[in-house]
Parts: C-alpha cells; sequence; structure tokens
C-alpha cells in the first residue's frame, strides 16, 4: 500500500538534534517514535511539563473540559493574538461562551446550499487561470494554488465578494511568513521558557499581521459603511456578525473585535482546507488507480454535465480520499491545552502551566486505532468497513463543544474541487521525491509543492 511522505520517527533526543540541523521549527519532526506508542506519556524534558494524550477517552475528557480546568494552550494563544486577538478560536471561558452566543447566527449563512453556488462560481473563475498555466506548460505553487481559491470561496461566502488576485498573493505570503516565524514554533519557547511566560513576537512576523487585517479591514469597512446607510445590501456572515448583539447588554463587536471574528473565518476556513487539499492532489497525482477511481466515480453520477450539490453528496469515494488526506495529514497538526490547576489525566498527576497535547498527528497514525496506520486507504471510511474505526480517533475538526463549526463546510468545498479539478486535469507534481511534511501553525509541505497541469479530454 502507498505511504505518502511522513518523518520517520526517531528517539527523544535524536528527534531533537534533527530539528535543531534543519532549523526551522518543524515540530513534527521533534515528536520521537514513543509519542505515536502510548495512550499518554510525558514528552522529552522541558522547563513546562508536556503530556502527550493519544487515548481516545482521555483527549475527550480534555477537549470537552466540563470543568473549565483545560483552556487553550498560553504558548499558542500568545502566538495567535497579533493576529487574531482575543477572537473565539483563541478565548475560554465566559469570553469564550459570550462570542459564540453571538456568533452562533452567523453560522446559518453556511448553508451548504447557498454556499455551494460561492464554490462553484470561484471553481468557475480559477479554472480559466489553470487554463492558462495548462496552454503555457508553466510551473506553480500547489500551495498557493489552493490558498487562492479556498481564500476566494470563503470571502465570497463571508464577505460577498470575489478575492482579488493580488491581494490573494498577499495574504499567502503575509501567513507564511507569520506560520513560519512566530513564536510559537521557536525550539526555545517550547522547551527553556516556563507557562505563562510573555512572547514577544518578531518584527517581521507583527508585519505580516497588520498586512493581513488591512486586507480584512477593507473588506469589513465595506459592510460597516453598508450598514450604516439607508441602503444595506448585504446578507451574509459579516453582516450577520456586525449585527450580532450581546443580550445582557446590547451592544455589538467594536471594530478591532469584528477584524478578529471574522479574521478568524476568513483563516481558518481557508488555510485548513487549503493545507489537505495541497496533500490530496500530490497524492492523486503519485496514484494513478487512485485518480482513475475518484473520476470513474465523478463520471458515473455527473457525466460531463455541471456537478451540482446532490452530484457531489452521491460521490463517497471522493469525500473518502479527502477524509483519508484528513488523516494522514490534519491541517491542525496539535490541538494543545495547559492545565489551569494540578490535575489527574488518566495515571497521571499533571501540574498548573503543564502543556496537554493533543496531537491529530499521532492519533491519526497510532497502531492501536488504526491498521497500517502510515498507508493511504480511503477505503478505511466505507461502510463496509465502518466497523474497524475506533471512536475518538478520528478528530480533523476537533471534538466537543469547540469543534469546528465549518466542517460540513470544509467537506462539501473539497469534495467539489478535488471533482472538477480531477476531472478537468492531470497533476504533475515537480520533484515529489524530495517532498517533505513539516507541522508549524498547520500541516504543509517543508517547501512549496511545485507542479503542472494538464487538459484532459473528457469522454
Amino acid at each position: 500500500m502507498y505511504c505518502p511522505p511522513r518523518p520517520q520517527p526517531l528517539a527523544a533526543v535524536v528527534s531533537l538534534l534533527r530539528v535543531i540541523a534543519r532549523g526551522g521549527g518543524d515540530l513534527l519532526s521533534l515528536l520521537p517514535a514513543k509519542a505515536y506508542r502510548v495512550e499518554t506519556g510525558w514528552l522529552g524534558y522541558s522547563r513546562r511539563s508536556i503530556l502527550i494524550v493519544n487515548a481516545p477517552e482521555l483527549l475527550r475528557e480534555v477537549l470537552t473540559d466540563p470543568t473549565g480546568i483545560y483552556p487553550k494552550n498560553d504558548l499558542m494563544v500568545g502566538a495567535l493574538e497579533p493576529l487574531v486577538g482575543n477572537s473565539i478560536f483563541v478565548s475560554s471561558g465566559d469570553v469564550w461562551r459570550r462570542q459564540r452566543r453571538m456568533i452562533d447566527p452567523a453560522f446559518s449563512h453556511m448553508r451548504l446550499g447557498k454556499a455551494f453556488v460561492s464554490m462553484s462560481a470561484a471553481i468557475d473563475d480559477y479554472e480559466q487561470r489553470l487554463d492558462g498555466l495548462a496552454v503555457s506548460g508553466e510551473a506553480f505553487s500547489l500551495d498557493l494554488a489552493m490558498s487562492h481559491l479556498t481564500a476566494d470561496i470563503i470571502c465570497r461566502t463571508v464577505f460577498s465578494t470575489s478575492l482579488q488576485s493580488q491581494t490573494a498573493v498577499d495574504v499567502f505570503e503575509a501567513f507564511t511568513v507569520f506560520e513560519r516565524t512566530c513564536a510559537q514554533v521557536e525550539l526555545k519557547r517550547l522547551i527553556l521558557d516556563p507557562p505563562f511566560a510573555a512572547i514577544p513576537q518578531h518584527a517581521e512576523v507583527l508585519e505580516a499581521c497588520d498586512r493581513i487585517r488591512r486586507h480584512l479591514g477593507d473588506l469589513v469597512d465595506t459592510h460597516l459603511a453598508a450598514t450604516a446607510s439607508a441602503d444595506h445590501a448585504y446578507d451574509d456572515i459579516a453582516s450577520e456578525v456586525i449585527a450580532a448583539r450581546d443580550l445582557a447588554t446590547g451592544d455589538g463587536f467594536t471594530r478591532k473585535e469584528l477584524l478578529d471574528q471574522l479574521g478568524v473565518m476568513f483563516l481558518a476556513g481557508h488555510e485548513t482546507t487549503a493545507s489537505a487539499l495541497i496533500w490530496a492532489f500530490m497524492i492523486l497525482a503519485l496514484q494513478p488507480a487512485v485518480m482513475a477511481r475518484l473520476r470513474a466515480e465523478v463520471a458515473e453520477v455527473a457525466g460531463d454535465g455541471p456537478i451540482q450539490l446532490e452530484h457531489v453528496r452521491r460521490m463517497p469515494f471522493v469525500r473518502n480520499v479527502f477524509r483519508e488526506t484528513l488523516r494522514l495529514y490534519p491541517p491542525i497538526t496539535f490541538i494543545p491545552r495547559v492545565a489551569a490547576e494540578d490535575a489527574t489525566i488518566g495515571r497521571h498527576r499533571v501540574k498548573r502551566g503543564a502543556m496537554l497535547m493533543i496531537a491529530p498527528w499521532t492519533i491519526h497514525r497510532h497502531r492501536d486505532y488504526w491498521k497500517d496506520p502510515h498507508a493511504f486507504d480511503p477505503d478505511r471510511f466505507s461502510p463496509e468497513r465502518e466497523h474497524e474505526l475506533v471512536p475518538g480517533a478520528y478528530l480533523p475538526f476537533g471534538l466537543g463543544p469547540r469543534v469546528c463549526v465549518g466542517a460540513g463546510f470544509a467537506q462539501l468545498e473539497a469534495s467539489l474541487i478535488l471533482a472538477r479539478l480531477c476531472r478537468r486535469y492531470d497533476f504533475q507534481v515537480i520533484d515529489a521525491h524530495k517532498v517533505r511534511p513539516v507541522a508549524r501553525l498547520t500541516t504543509r509541505p517543508a517547501q512549496q509543492l511545485m507542479c503542472r497541469v494538464i487538459p484532459r479530454i473528457l469522454p
């Protein structure tokens, strides 16, 4: 069976030396072999203790957090604050509950039937770009391509407008700088700094965050101006968030809070899906039998006509290709929590400030929960093999009260993109043998994955 690229698990000290030698703060290569075997266990030696939690019943306890003692990890919160502020993605306790109550009505705009129209229009536009690249034979970054396409889709959904090409490139480049350089991925802070220490960010990180927030600010200001005028024409997620009110005080979000909340929707809504699609297209390009089977399903369901919403819902193999890609390359590699007070997790006593590392990467590849855990096998999600799935061992969208509300949106979006682009193009990955996954904030190739597309003659 095909096993796509992954770091070779090594002993803890050797893993640390490998990361130091490579540089760049790759947390994925830092994981020792032990992390893939234990149910729970301490990882290495650090000033802040790090407990990895793989056991489904224990990680559920941490992520559902009924007593409120496992908030988002302070290291992650400090790293993300310049980009998303104290938004719903990083806040905890009463602040999070207030934000969630205010924002929940906006999620009605993620109705899949309505969103499908925006998805299809964005793919229509991007196919024209790929047609030009197919004619010229020019190599392009698959990372940028998927980021551009998914950013355009989420922009149309949240803000009712398409994303300008140069803006998409600028956001992608700024996010790449942020992801590679932010303080969360510095080994010194992970190993030597005490819990709850202040996290100063580098100037280039702050500048990258400012660039992204400037673009978002332009979109927010357009909506604010429309809301203030008599002729309010918007009916989308952004307008719902602007209209949201705190039931206790009657107050809405300030402009900064709007940037924080809508920024999370925009960035999380496209970067995570883009990350998974990069790996899906790489695997399909390298596995012609899987690609042929996917295309056969698309042809059987939709023929060579337009792919409609009801068609996508009748493409289980396309959907399972994406689900298996999410298993092997979960966009959010780590879901870190922190113990706000002394606690017990399984047989381990954890002190206040200890990091609780829930890693979809290791859980999805744990030999006790998955057969052939490193192999690409979309059929493991078929109804015939449903009995093999271990409850709680698959969490690409998280788990508990903070599970990703856009999970259905992302799966529909990715399935449509895979069906349409695979039907229309052949993908050729350049230097496939050099591809290496890394984890900083999301799971990405160490270097941008370059490819070419060749137009197909439809049957």
